[in-house]
């Protein structure tokens, strides 16, 4: 399997969730709303990972309510939310950006209610969902990367959906740039780059 888009109800080119063999447990938790305790759920994973369109895919699915960016609201409004989807009977989707364990809540209601909740966590993607992503985003640039060139950077990609994301950035900016084609080479700096700050033919001279 390559990719697999997950589109929204109101989805545009850019609004997919791409899904592979790491994400089909959050998938299938999201699905199972009406078994969840309580009816609620708080969904954390890392940056760019997809956690605002899955939510947007749950509510627009009729799975339940979400609510997005939930850590930076405040907690009187995230608790009242809370007790309108217990009062309404429908599963509420509770969006955290921050990892598990690192929302810290004061208030003493709020935290109860949430510890209570199925915690559901979007992990690193796996590689078949990590070539998905570098080529996705590649594709909505217009670049062209070769089997070559993506049998180089995927073994030396971190692996999160970051990365992927502000790698091809990079490469398509180095394209640019030096108005070249995307080779291994091109792609070498744009990892060094991404890891040291500069390209790697700045930071040492390359033996001929």
């Amino acid at each position: 399997m390559s990719q697999i888009a997950l589109p929204l109800v109101t989805a545009t080119s850019a609004e997919t969730v791409l899904t592979g063999p790491s994400l089909e447990p959050v998938l299938a938790l999201l699905n199972g709303a009406a078994d969840w305790p309580y009816r609620a759920a708080v969904l954390a994973g890392p940056p760019r990972s997809g956690k605002s369109l899955l939510a947007r895919w749950f509510a627009e699915s009729g799975l339940g309510d979400a609510l997005d960016d939930a850590d930076s609201l405040p907690e009187d409004a995230v608790f009242h939310r809370w007790n309108r989807a217990q009062a309404d009977g429908r599963p509420l989707l509770i969006v955290s950006n921050r990892a598990p364990g690192a929302w810290q809540v004061a208030l003493p209601d709020l935290a109860s209610r949430l510890g209570s909740a199925l915690m559901i966590e979007i992990g690193a993607p796996d590689d078949d969902l990590l070539r998905a992503l570098v080529e996705t985003h590649a594709a909505r640039r217009g670049l062209a990367l070769g089997e070559a060139v993506l049998a180089y950077i995927l073994p030396r990609l971190e692996r999160s959906h970051a990365a992927a994301e502000a790698l091809v950035e990079t490469i398509d900016r180095l394209s640019l740039e030096r108005k070249a084609a995307v080779t291994i080479s091109l792609a070498r700096d744009a990892l060094a780059e991404r890891v040291h700050g500069v390209p790697e033919a700045e930071r040492q001279p390359r033996l001929l």
